[in-house]
């Protein structure tokens, strides 16, 4: 799909993948709307390249409808939606002092992650399918963010693990059922990358980590992730599958 003039939503668009695949489509021409739960930082981004900001929490319905109620009005219907929305977190199942992990620290990791990301998509995909066809029969693209730990995840990642891989599974069910309507869903399962997270951790952590992948030898580009969302969208045959971007890492247990 041509992202010229189309309209594209990018969850999470404030900072990290998602505000350079945000920039990254401005650049090509789209139409974006930066959602995210820090509405400040979404409006500073929006700014910057000619988009709409909203305040939106994945896991809430009316918010996200009120999200793309507002994006729609500037925009038009969604054509494109990048899913880069979601936490982490890490809590070994028992604790050093015995005790089972908390419920309610899985639930929440699990609930943005793949309950939000699910929430996005089926209202998000219900305006795709209404919209007139492109030439090739495409009616949209929907791109998930998952991780390589979905595959390798490690101590103290159940949580974050699941969710992920929650997202994997999704990929090939989604786009079978969408199929009928031209919309593609592929899903991207980034390895070790230079987001916030990572920015706020010590030099040298942070070159113990890089020296951990076969090639490049350091941490991924945001800007590589914003690449691949691109051609993803541009290229037609890509749909139902997960492309682990992340240099034949392979997370150690630990």
């Amino acid at each position: 799909m041509d992202v010229q003039g189309k309209s594209v939503i990018v969850t999470g668009g404030a900072s990290g993948l998602g505000a350079e695949t945000a920039r990254r489509f401005a650049r090509a021409g789209a139409k974006v709307a930066v959602l995210d739960v820090n509405l400040e930082a979404a409006i500073a981004l929006a700014d910057e390249i000619g988009g709409i900001a909203c305040g939106c929490d994945i896991t809430d319905t009316a918010s996200v409808q009120q999200a793309m109620h507002a994006a729609r009005e500037r925009h038009g219907p969604a054509r494109v939606l990048v899913n880069c929305a979601g936490i982490g977190g890490a809590k070994r199942l028992v604790g050093r002092d015995g005790a089972p992990m908390p419920l309610d620290d899985f639930s929440r990791i699990v609930n943005v992650n793949l309950v939000g990301t699910f929430n996005m998509i089926r209202l998000v995909a219900a305006e795709m399918v209404a919209q007139e066809a492109t030439e090739d029969g495409e009616r949209g693209v929907i791109i998930i963010t998952s991780s390589v730990a979905a595959y390798d995840g490690q101590v103290g990642q159940e949580a974050y693990a699941a969710s992920k891989g929650g997202l994997v599974s999704l990929t090939l069910p989604l786009a079978r059922d969408l199929a009928q309507f031209g919309v593609r869903v592929m899903t991207v399962a980034p390895g070790l990358f230079m987001t916030p997270l990572l920015f706020k951790l010590p030099e040298e952590v942070q070159q113990s980590l890089a020296a951990s992948i076969p090639f490049p030898k350091r941490l991924g580009k945001a800007e590589e992730f914003a690449q691949l969302a691109e051609h993803i969208v541009d290229n037609l045959s890509l749909n139902g599958e997960v492309i682990r971007l992340d240099g034949a890492l392979r997370l150690p247990p630990r």
